[in-house]
């Protein structure tokens, strides 16, 4: 019998930007004003001091700024050669752009199923998906949580392949004190305006500690040109913006606060659901959990969120068809009960509220909530 509609008693959205801009709003506006004065609206001094700050925060020697995350990977796909006749092997369970860059450079995809903890790309699956076609692995750290990096670099050097840390949802993040972008060959990062750090539209970033890997991308991304007008490359425009550079920034200066205040609300969720039916995040002691996303795992999910919607509570499900059953790969020959992990947490899975400006009032209200809508689902 379904449970009866309840009329909201507060509002909880899944994430409020407007909060986050009204605490750092002075020095956001100064920031792009600043832009807007100097009329340097493409590459310059807020493009270069960002990546070298996000190269020191990453603890890599070089970045290089781009145009989005889904960008980030393309480029580093490109810079290390990989195109036609080539296999990337990356997780089944991740955002389209994990894939979709792959085939967009004329590789095949290969997937592995995940570890039903961690979310993550299962490293004692990785090994028996590489042939002799496999140029590379993109290792992706969903949700905040980096992928077990020690296991995943280990099988890459044993393979003499490629790694490209997807690190979209986890600047910040750290495996065994190594921070997420730090360890593979390359990284990439997106500053969609969701994430921890945020940009006011798209934005991306490759790391490396390797400078001619560096350098390549950097040439990719304006067409493969230096100097003006002279193509080495066949590259592209894939440059990040003054205006975005300069708002991250400002944003940067107050990320690892924002992640404490994420680590904080999960902290509080995983009290106020102990004992509920509902599956908390796993955190492994190994690593670093920035909570891009705070993930439960309910039975009926559907359902449950239906229910929370009604009482005003935000959610999201990330992400309803793994990667391996998308229409779009359908020619790759996966089946159904192929990657039975990341079907089930595809089926399983919603993220609940969790940026750092939230009120323990509005956990403690998203939290009895779920208790009192799987009680009665």
């Amino acid at each position: 019998m379904s449970a009866m509609p309840v009329k909201a008693a507060m509002n909880v959205p899944l994430l409020d930007l407007k909060a986050q801009y009204a605490d750092i709003k002075t020095d956001l506006d100064a920031a792009v004003h600043r832009v807007l004065d100097s009329a340097r609206f493409i590459g310059g001094p807020e493009v270069s001091g960002l990546e070298e700050e996000i190269a020191r925060y990453s603890q890599c020697a070089h970045a290089v700024g781009c145009a989005s995350g889904t960008d980030a990977l393309l480029l580093a796909l490109r810079a290390l050669g990989v195109g036609p006749g080539d296999e990337v092997v990356t997780s089944a369970y991740s955002f389209f752009a994990s894939a979709g860059v792959i085939s967009n450079v004329g590789a095949t995809p290969v997937f592995v199923d995940i570890h039903p903890s961690s979310y993550n790309l299962d490293p004692h699956r990785l090994e028996a998906a590489i042939t002799s076609n496999t140029k590379a692995v993109i290792a992706v750290h969903l949700y905040g949580q980096c992928c077990d990096l020690t296991a995943v670099k280990a099988v890459c050097e044993k393979k003499k392949i490629w790694l490209i840390e997807d690190a979209a949802q986890a600047i910040g993040a750290e495996w065994e004190g190594k921070r997420a972008g730090s360890v593979g060959d390359l990284a990439c990062f997106s500053f969609f305006p969701s994430k921890n750090l945020g940009a006011a539209g798209d934005g991306g970033m490759v790391t490396s500690q390797d400078a001619a890997l560096a350098d390549r991308v950097r040439l990719l991304r304006e067409h493969g040109s230096r100097p003006k007008y002279y193509h080495s490359l066949i590259g592209t425009n894939s440059r990040l913006d003054a205006l975005q550079a300069a708002i991250l920034r400002v944003k940067l200066k107050h990320l690892d606060r924002w992640s404490e205040g994420r680590a904080r609300n999960a902290a509080l969720y995983d009290q106020l659901l102990e004992g509920s039916p509902a599956g908390r995040p796993y955190r492994d002691p190994r690593a670093r959990h920035i909570y891009n996303q705070y993930v439960i795992r309910v039975p009926k999910r559907d359902q449950v969120r239906e229910r929370l919607t009604e009482r005003g509570i935000g959610t999201e499900v990330y992400y309803p068809v793994p990667l391996h059953l998308q229409k779009c790969f359908a020619t790759l020959g996966y089946q159904n009960g192929d990657l039975p992990q990341s079907e089930a947490a595809a089926r399983e899975t919603l993220a609940l509220p969790i940026y750092p400006e939230l009120m323990e009032e509005q956990i403690r209200y998203v939290a009895t909530s779920v208790r009192d809508v799987m009680e009665q689902t």
